[in-house]
């Protein structure tokens, strides 16, 4: 069990339930992650039916598909409310992996400000943090989606907020899981990275998005093979599985079979990297 998840195994024991933004104020003393803890009464379904935090992280190996699935919960959150505040914030601190600009024009047409390094798909590789990324704590009237770095190495950047973020308590950090990616094929191995994240960020996850697929390969069977992993890691890590996603190609291919296996399905509309 790793250290920030022996802290809140101890804000349970306390007996630290309710929702602070409804209940007293927070107890004197008491740590900023029992103030996580105590707001987790706040946590509603997910999928097509799910209701976002102000902020929304998502973490995972690299090449898991966060920022795909981040371009697309953006998305949808404009859909459902063309007037909210929104913006995407790119913290990957390896420059080869902003991925996000990619989908600027389409961001920028929805309204939704995006905050990535100035060095983003430049030819200089080297470490860089967008200025702007403290605007995540700052402006509590905005939702934010986070792509976080890959692995422990990326999550390091969140630390810098994540005392902030605790102690507002409306966020949620998914874990991007991929069963079909080389270090991530078992459960232990995909557990073992959730540990190290965490302690490098310094935040409990919430949650898990089942992304697995073979890219262009991906068929119906791709997605109802990886549930039995997805379900196993959910069951170590004991965090729900809140999203599975797809294609939205590969989902519209397979709708009825995918729907009547597979709960909280999400589709995907996959960026296209400007030639």
């Amino acid at each position: 069990m790793s250290a920030i998840r022996r802290e809140i195994a101890d804000c349970v024991v306390h007996g630290m339930t309710g929702n602070p933004l409804r209940d007293a104020p927070f107890a004197s003393g008491e740590s900023a992650i029992c103030v996580w803890l105590r707001v987790q009464t706040m946590n509603a379904g997910f999928g097509r039916n799910m209701e976002y935090k102000r902020i929304t992280l998502l973490s995972g190996h690299y090449g898991s598909g966060k920022t795909n699935i981040a371009v697309n919960l953006a998305l949808d959150m404009r859909r459902r409310d063309a007037s909210l505040p929104l913006a995407v914030a790119d913290l990957d601190i390896v420059n080869p992996y902003f991925r996000t600009l990619d989908s600027k024009a389409e961001l920028e047409a929805a309204g939704i400000d995006l905050i990535v390094s100035r060095y983003a798909n430049t030819n200089l590789d080297a470490p860089a943090l967008p200025s702007e990324m403290y605007r995540i704590i700052e402006e509590r009237n905005r939702g934010f989606v986070v792509d976080v770095g890959g692995d422990d190495r990326g999550a390091l950047a969140l630390g810098r907020l994540s005392g902030k973020i605790l102690e507002e308590g409306m966020y949620d950090m998914l874990l991007v899981i991929n069963c079909y990616r080389p270090l991530s094929r078992d459960a232990e191995s995909t557990v073992e990275i959730l540990r190290e994240i965490e302690e490098a960020a310094r935040l409990p996850f919430t949650g898990i998005v089942n992304n697995s697929n073979l890219g262009s390969d991906t068929t119906a069977e791709t997605i109802i093979s990886s549930l039995d992993y997805a379900r196993e890691v959910s069951g170590i890590a004991e965090l729900p599985v809140v999203l599975t996603t797809i294609d939205e190609n590969v989902y519209n291919k397979y709708r009825s079979t995918l729907q009547e296996r597979i709960e909280n399905i999400f589709p995907l509309r996959l960026q296209a990297r400007p030639v």
